[in-house]
């Protein structure tokens, strides 16, 4: 899967919280969501801040969907919630290949 394709993907699945998403949906709408965050914050905050908000719901659901891949629940996600140990974490789960046989399929 391209950048192109896992933008769309996740744009099409907006608040789709089911079913598994891979590695590279993942990481290609995680540097989408950064860039144009980066870039819109150059042009404007305001912007910036409805980009950010616009992206917030599919970046959760495609978290979700990765973790689902990964055999862990969506409501894992909260773990990132602890400063900084929990956001390692989080990065280690959703890096981690994906498992066949995911009970989330």
């Amino acid at each position: 899967m391209d950048f192109k394709e896992a933008v769309r993907s996740c744009f099409n699945n907006y608040a789709n919280f089911n079913g598994r998403a891979s590695r590279p949906e993942f990481w290609w709408w995680a540097l989408f969501c950064l860039l144009g965050s980066l870039i819109l914050g150059v042009v404007s905050h305001k912007l910036s801040a409805i980009f950010s908000l616009a992206t917030f719901v599919p970046y959760i659901a495609v978290a979700a969907r990765r973790l689902h891949d990964t055999d862990r629940s969506g409501w894992l996600q909260l773990v990132g919630l602890i400063p900084l140990v929990g956001w390692i974490i989080l990065i280690y789960w959703l890096a981690q290949e994906s498992k066949s046989g995911s009970r989330y399929a």
